[in-house]
């Protein structure tokens, strides 16, 4: 399961090589490497992933419950590969 991250920081990322997603938190990085890999046809030369961890919270009605954690990884491409999907159309 792979998700494109679209902010500013991650499509100024995306000029020099870096991808960002969201994945599913129990995929791990050779998995992230290859699913990319299949998914868009380029080459992955590195993967660096941040967890975002549940949090406990109460809603309206004073009861507990826990968000989802989250993952996101940092795709890194061999130089001249590219991912369509990230580029800015011109205006």
């Amino acid at each position: 399961m792979l998700k494109p991250v679209f902010t500013e920081k991650s499509l100024q990322m995306a000029k020099t090589g870096k991808y960002t997603f969201w994945v599913g938190t129990e995929m791990d990085k050779t998995g992230i490497k290859a699913e990319v890999a299949d998914t868009f046809g380029v080459h992955v030369s590195a993967v660096k992933t941040i967890t975002g961890h549940s949090e406990a919270r109460r809603n309206t009605k004073g009861q507990k419950f826990s968000t989802k954690g989250t993952k996101k990884a940092i795709v890194t491409l061999k130089s001249g590969d590219k991912i369509d999907i990230f580029e800015e159309s011109k205006k």
